[in-house]
């Protein structure tokens, strides 16, 4: 039944990536500017065509479900062997089926091995007036053909749907390739709206995209402000988890990227903490080789490939010769257009633009890279920070890879060194934030808006409120926790109280217990305090915060909802700066916190709990009686 319940939430999660949002009022306070917003959208938002007319044309891309319904059905005795089959571990039969299905829907999409597309296909619109959400609202009542559609109704809160443009592009082609389509877009956005520069908002893929139109083309001025949300800048994890069938589903991850997806203030989470998706994984590493050749030459998805894993998937999947054109582009992107990206968008800066970008760090990739990251595409390519790997922490009295003129760009869970990011002082990281997820984070959402439309904040420094790391506040977290008197995920000699806000929709939230791993610290619970949504309370707390600096406290807040799950409970790491920095010989420290329960048992108890997936339920039960003893025996 686990194991079913997970495929749906891989499903869901595969869906709320993709970019279903929850409405939200508009909170930017600023006077917006009048500059025209052009949408760069993630992955596959375009609609392709195979005619000589956009009338008569076959629609190559997006599912037309009764369709498979009907293949379904007309092979549903092969499917049923298949499945049989895989429930023994041989996933061969099934993914042979699936294969030749997905060869036929997608065969019109499919490239040549030096990735040029097979088929001669076609956009339903690439001009400006066609591509205008007014325009479309008014011909069309599909809103298909407009992007990011939630926060485009949001956007056009402040400057109307006439101002507001849908980019489309052959999303199968590099970045390289978009990037000049969306160069011409531009061209025509500025024509029609009579404005000499534009705003771009992007997110995932179309990040990608507009980092590379930004490298390219930035010197003509076209742009005023820029945000990438999420963004695809120099790949995607998942991409190369694909493309070398190297997939092993991360379950809790799943279940939290769907948790936060849909805004769930339940915790399911830590139920399914210790179980694996084998048969998952056993059945996509099996199908992705057999359908290679109808998507494998992409160009796109070669840009996706980290560079540090570029040379290892090329050498294993492309022939030299027949896809020597496909190659070479590819090889133009990761070396000469990535490695310029910090240099030409510093360039851009400075001749007044505004770029930002917001990326999403603390998750693992889905599919099983363990690397830092928003779920999909790691933090490093996102943002070309530097990261510990996950599940690690820089050890204590790490040291920024670049001065940065002495500002602090390690982040307070000691995990992320912003110093190398693309843009160190322009790009903000939010810890717990899942990819696609950046308009369901209250934070997020205000700030990205707020970067679009106005120029209030041109830097991490200029908006206290919006300091270069934060935690999430999707409601999903059920709280945040942030010491007063301090930076945000910073602990000094100037904290005064724990300040917890309850950061869910509708739940009401009580506060059971507060523990403290790296620092004696004691904190002042009262459970008889109700939060309502959106309501705070301070927590004093008592100890010696250590005089040490670069070194991690880890605290962990317990709480109970009136909800499914009735218990749970969230840490967030908080940087010690508040004397001389520990020192560590070794390079990474491990990230987890240490819970009281973890020091009753030895490895094995530990292993066992966590097989049977009573582990995290256990050792919540645990602190949280544990704290309470403590306090009645202070009495």
């Amino acid at each position: 039944m686990k194991k079913l319940l997970c495929v749906l939430l891989s499903f869901v999660m595969i869906v709320s990536s993709c970019g279903i949002v929850a409405s939200a009022a508009g909170e930017v306070t600023a006077e917006p500017s009048d500059y025209p917003v052009v949408i760069v959208p993630g992955y596959s938002s375009t609609n392709l065509y195979y005619g000589d007319s956009l009338e008569d044309g076959e629609s190559v891309w997006g599912l037309d479900f009764d369709h498979v319904l009907d293949r379904v059905l007309a092979r549903i005795a092969e499917l049923g062997i298949g499945l049989g089959a895989l429930a023994f571990g041989n996933a061969e039969y099934i993914t042979d089926v699936v294969a030749q299905e997905m060869a036929v829907l997608l065969e019109k999409l499919r490239c040549n091995p030096d990735g040029t597309s097979a088929y001669e296909l076609h956009q339903d619109y690439t001009d400006a007036y066609n591509k205008n959400n007014a325009v479309l609202i008014a011909t069309r009542e599909d809103t298909k053909y407009r992007q990011e559609v939630e926060i485009s109704e949001e956007i056009a809160l402040y400057i109307g749907h006439e101002n507001i443009y849908n980019f489309s592009c052959d999303f199968r082609m590099g970045a390289e390739s978009c990037a000049n389509e969306l160069d011409a877009f531009i061209q025509s956005v500025k024509e029609h709206s009579g404005k000499d520069k534009v705003n771009l908002f992007a997110i995932s893929h179309g990040g990608q995209v507009t980092a590379t139109y930004l490298t390219l083309y930035g010197y003509k001025g076209d742009v005023d402000n820029a945000v990438m949300t999420v963004p695809a800048i120099g790949g995607a994890g998942i991409a190369y988890d694909a493309m070398m069938a190297d997939f092993t589903f991360d379950e809790e991850c799943l279940v939290r990227f769907v948790e936060n997806g849909t805004m769930t203030e339940e915790n399911y989470n830590w139920l399914v903490k210790a179980n694996q998706l084998g048969f998952v994984d056993n059945l996509l590493n099996t199908l992705f080789p057999k359908i290679f050749p109808t998507i494998g030459y992409w160009g796109s998805l070669w840009d996706f490939i980290p560079a540090d894993k570029y040379e290892k998937a090329k050498a294993h999947l492309l022939d030299s010769e027949e896809s020597a054109r496909l190659i070479e582009i590819s090889d133009r992107f990761h070396y000469e257009i990535l490695p310029s990206m910090p240099e030409k968008l510093a360039e851009c800066i400075e001749s007044g633009m505004n770029i930002s970008i917001i990326s999403g760090t603390g998750n693992r990739i889905v599919t099983g890279m363990n690397e830092n990251s928003d779920g999909i595409i790691t933090t490093n390519a996102s943002t070309g920070a530097t990261c510990a790997p996950y599940g690690k922490r820089f050890a204590d009295g790490y040291e920024q890879i670049n001065s940065c003129g002495g500002k602090d760009k390690v982040s307070p869970s000691m995990e992320i060194d912003a110093s190398t990011a693309y843009l160190p002082d322009n790009t903000w990281f939010v810890d717990g934030l899942f990819h696609g997820m950046t308009y369901k984070d209250n934070y997020t959402r205000i700030l990205m808006m707020t970067l679009l439309l106005t120029d209030e904040i041109t830097d991490v420094y200029s908006d206290p409120d919006y300091p270069q790391f934060k935690y999430s506040t999707n409601a999903s977290h059920t709280i945040h926790a942030a010491f007063s008197g301090c930076r945000e995920g910073i602990l000094s000699e100037k904290a005064e109280n724990l300040v917890i806000t309850n950061v869910c929709a509708n739940s009401n939230v009580r506060i059971l217990a507060v523990e403290c791993d790296g620092a004696e610290l004691r904190f002042d619970v009262d459970p008889s305090i109700k939060l309502a949504p959106g309501e705070k309370t301070e927590i004093a707390f008592a100890g010696v915060i250590p005089a040490v600096s670069d070194t991690v406290v880890d605290v962990t807040v317990y709480y109970a909802m009136d909800t499914i799950t009735p218990i749970g409970y969230r840490t967030q790491g908080f940087k010690l700066v508040n004397g001389e920095a520990v020192e560590s010989d070794e390079e990474y420290a491990d990230a987890e916190a240490d819970m009281p329960f973890d020091n009753l048992i030895n490895e094995t108890v530990d292993n066992v709990l966590r097989s049977l997936g009573l582990k995290e339920f256990i050792s919540m039960i645990y602190s949280i009686i544990n704290y309470w003893v403590a306090e009645i025996i202070k009495i």
